[in-house]
């Protein structure tokens, strides 16, 4: 019987990618439906919990020019409630990241399935406690953190009693070569936890998330946009649309591929069988009870009664009845040698 194959929870992760108008954030709702990801995640990012509105330089007050992007690009609460009331109609789940308290109210006050903490706050410890206490599923990424400030991260939230934590391997590289993800680390983070674990995928292909699936990975996030030329924080290195259409379904393919319990041959390669495997040949009429030799015997394709093993059980017989040129070899059809 063939085991069931493991589950693994694709987010379209919108981010900002938004650029502050709601409606653009409801034509990505619609491209992650669309896309068959399991839920669409956006950022709640309030500027005011994120960064300073100004900052010191050479030695006077200077406006923060990231602050000031972020503060035109934001989504109010309102915005976000129409964007989870759309996804509830199209029924896609939707969720965000968070950066402060008013995120974590926010979330919990449109019932979000689960909270996402980024890499970021991985060693923010009242952000994780916030977070662990609401009770939700906690997806925590992992990107530019040491295994012992992981270890810290993960007793800070188990401390709370909420034990529901997903860990999401991340390189913090926008985009991600493929061959720096260091995907060998999610074998670490399984063993050293016994949590499940993800992979944010930054990279330019679906590569690297076929080898996470192929480890066991039960989550998988990826950025996208409408639009890769927009301006903005994320649409540069983000999965357009038809991209990420494509790079789900991969995904999807590689859990069948790696299914546990699958038996050895499957009936797709019986057609392939039967025309390339050999079987056992007459090279000549043969009159019955005349013995078999070994020149008698052809090894060619297609499949037959006997195959190339049995040449031993061939050559010696004698033929119970005629056996006509180009004719397969049976066991019926042969005396079997004595010994």
């Amino acid at each position: 019987m063939t085991a069931a194959l493991p589950e693994v929870h694709v987010i379209a992760e919108a981010g900002t990618n938004h650029n502050g108008r709601v409606d653009t954030a409801l034509k990505l709702a619609n491209a992650a439906q669309e896309a068959g990801a399991d839920s669409v995640k956006f950022q709640m990012i309030f500027p005011a919990g994120l960064y300073l509105p100004s900052l010191w330089q050479d030695g006077k007050l200077t406006e923060n020019t990231v602050f000031a992007a972020r503060t035109r690009a934001a989504l109010s609460g309102s915005g976000f409630s129409r964007i989870a009331g759309h996804c509830k109609s199209i029924g896609i789940p939707f969720s965000a990241s968070v950066f402060d308290r008013a995120g974590l109210d926010l979330l919990r006050e449109l019932e979000a399935p689960y909270i996402k903490l980024a890499s970021c706050d991985l060693n923010n410890g009242p952000l994780l406690r916030m977070a662990a206490e609401r009770g939700r599923r906690l997806i925590l990424s992992t990107g530019m953190s040491s295994l012992g400030e992981i270890e810290t991260a993960v007793r800070t939230v188990l401390d709370t009693g909420n034990r529901d934590l997903v860990l999401m391997h991340c390189v913090s590289v926008y985009p991600c070569p493929v061959e720096i993800t260091n995907l060998g680390f999610l074998d670490t983070l399984k063993s050293a936890f016994g949590l499940p674990v993800g992979f944010s995928d930054h990279t330019q292909s679906s590569i690297a998330a076929a080898i996470a699936v192929s480890k066991g990975v039960t989550w998988i996030e990826k950025h996208f946009t409408l639009d890769r030329k927009d301006e903005g924080f994320d649409h540069a290195y983000a999965a357009e649309p038809a991209t990420l259409t494509a790079y789900v379904a991969d995904i999807r393919s590689a859990i069948q591929a790696c299914a546990p319990g699958q038996p050895k041959t499957r009936e797709a390669e019986a057609g392939v069988r039967k025309r390339a495997r050999r079987a056992l040949y007459a090279a000549r009429d043969l009159a019955p009870l005349e013995v078999v030799r070994e020149e008698d015997v052809l090894i060619v394709r297609p499949e037959g009664p006997m195959e190339p093993n049995d040449l031993h059980r061939v050559v010696g017989a004698s033929a119970r009845r005629a056996v006509r040129r180009y004719e397969p070899f049976s066991p019926d059809a042969l005396i079997a040698k004595e010994r």
